[in-house]
């Protein structure tokens, strides 16, 4: 089964981190990027560099920044292919992100 894994980012930024802990996080994100079954996704900007499309009727709408306000956003993600949602989740539990404010959303990918 795949499942794509959406890394959302809580509020600590990454200079709030000591060296310590940035070598730790820069750490872990290898070693997940290097599981095997994983297929690395890219990082996004930061939400307010986003631009919201919407369609009403014939008119193209477009907004700055993030739609909602929200305290995690969505920073990257990678799909994963794995035995089991429990393989997945426990990938996800890896992912820095899910232990600094932020969250790992696992989600299967249809027919596969």
């Amino acid at each position: 089964m795949k499942y794509m894994l959406l890394i959302q980012h809580g509020p600590l930024e990454w200079d709030d981190l000591s060296d310590d802990e940035r070598k730790r996080v820069s750490a872990d994100y290898q070693a997940v990027s290097t599981t095997p079954g994983v297929t690395p996704g890219a990082w996004m900007e930061p939400p307010e560099l986003a631009t919201t499309v919407r369609v009403e009727g014939d008119k193209t709408l477009t907004t700055d920044g993030p739609f909602v306000a929200v305290k995690e956003a969505l920073g990257g993600y990678l799909l994963y292919e794995a035995d089991d949602l429990d393989a997945a989740i426990e990938l996800a539990s890896r992912i820095p992100a899910a232990r600094l404010g932020g969250a790992v959303e696992v989600r299967p990918l249809k027919g596969s």
